[in-house]
């Protein structure tokens, strides 16, 4: 099997949809022998700030001297990069060999009209790619929620950190911060250690009882003193424990994210036996890196891209803008997914832009460009529709250099990874 070949027998899996629910994989994984019980985890949920927590936290196990294993999702140039060991995306053919092994026994399902999902399928692989590569730990994140998500089926971890809630994907998780709150503390392992991010008030209590119902020791981020010393277009250094920590990611967003990693490596030096020296978590930040989360791809003209696809990430997203972005003039180029609360969402744009570009997302779910800019018309006075992502980006980058002005683009981590290599290659 090549890898173009694997690739369309993933995503063949994708037409069954997102389904909540462990029975499927631990079936799937039953028959593989159940890799996932050979590793040990540092489990991570959340709404916002996932993907640099997890970035963070396995850049300095890694510089620890540990084969660290990191899931995440979604991808944004190389579906590879969704499965990685020592931040290395796992090989084509690697993938290839693993895909024709992993697709055997779902096949057999199939026989049974046990129908498995593209994310379970990957979760699988994810485990046994793990085992065979002997990992010493891995960090895994979520896919939707926590309690009913598939990369629940670990049945301990060294950790369970718990990012910023926020209310998302209320149709499956709940419409209530509460209620989205206790499908994320479905990570949460009798006896194991919780870290988590600063939260509301109704979040945080959620948390807490759970993490007393499990008697799990609870540390809050807010509880680890970190200082920002310095935060620019080209990074952010931090104080802590007397270490200046220099982090490429930019944003008083991404201040919050390095203090709950930072609390999930003081777990796992107290409660664990995982060893890491003030050199490795040094190495660790410098070298952590997140694509698309407000990341700067040009300085002349300046180009910045963000995944922000909810009112948390865009609130933090118009935060960043004014701060990093003041005095010049902006164009913004934004595409959204119609399950994506659009109208929360785009008021944060209010004020910050001249101009305003909208496109589709290559997905299903996309939101046509014509709705993005009804949309944004309430915020931003000269908005203009385009067929393509790429048409969209080109004349936004001709508007931005005729008025040298700042071009930004936000809405959905699918967009950023469709544009992200085009604009690169430009």
């Amino acid at each position: 099997m090549t890898y173009t070949e694997a690739l369309e027998k993933i995503h063949s899996l994708n037409k069954f949809g997102s389904r909540p629910g462990l029975d499927r994989v631990k079936r799937l994984l039953s028959d593989m022998g159940n890799p996932q019980d050979d590793v040990k985890y540092i489990h991570v949920a959340g709404t916002n700030g996932k993907g640099s927590v997890c970035a963070i936290i396995s850049s300095v196990l890694k510089s620890a001297g540990y084969k660290t294993g990191l899931f995440i999702s979604p991808f944004i140039i190389d579906f590879c990069e969704r499965i990685q060991i020592n931040l290395t995306p796992i090989p084509h053919e690697k993938l290839a060999e693993l895909t024709e092994y992993v697709f055997s026994f779902v096949e057999k399902l199939n026989k049974e009209d046990i129908i498995i999902t593209e994310f379970e399928f990957v979760t699988a692989l994810c485990f046994e790619y793990f085992k065979r590569e002997k990992v010493d730990l891995a960090v895994l994140e979520t896919g939707l929620g926590g309690l009913l998500d598939c990369t629940n089926v670990i049945k301990t971890n060294l950790c369970s950190v718990i990012t910023s809630i926020s209310l998302d994907h209320t149709d499956i998780l709940g419409e209530t911060i509460e209620e989205i709150a206790e499908q994320k503390c479905g990570i949460i392992k009798d006896t194991c250690p919780v870290v988590s991010s600063e939260q509301e008030e109704g979040a945080a209590r959620v948390i807490k009882n759970s993490a007393i119902r499990h008697h799990s020791p609870l540390l809050f981020s807010t509880d680890i003193k970190v200082k920002a010393l310095d935060e620019s277009i080209d990074g952010t250094t931090l104080e802590f424990n007397g270490l200046s920590l220099k982090l490429s990611l930019i944003g008083e967003h991404q201040v919050k994210n390095a203090r709950t990693a930072l609390a999930a490596l003081a777990v796992l030096t107290k409660d664990t036996d995982i060893k890491i020296s003030e050199n490795a978590i040094i190495e660790g930040f410098k070298n952590a890196v997140n694509p698309a989360r407000f990341e700067v791809l040009s300085k002349e003209p300046l180009i910045i891209m963000d995944g922000a696809h909810n009112a948390d990430g865009m609130l933090a997203f118009s935060n960043a803008v004014k701060k990093y972005t003041g005095g010049s003039k902006r164009v913004l180029l934004m595409g959204m997914l119609s399950d994506k609360d659009s109208l929360t969402s785009s008021r944060y744009v209010e004020g910050l832009f001249d101009f305003a570009y909208t496109v589709p997302v290559s997905n299903p779910r996309t939101r046509t460009a014509e709705d993005m800019a009804e949309i944004l018309r309430k915020h931003i006075e000269d908005v203009t529709p385009s067929n393509t992502p790429f048409e969209g980006f080109d004349k936004a980058l001709r508007k931005a250099k005729e008025e040298n002005a700042a071009l930004i683009i936000c809405g959905s981590l699918y967009l950023a990874g469709e544009l992200r290599p085009y604009i690169l290659n430009k």
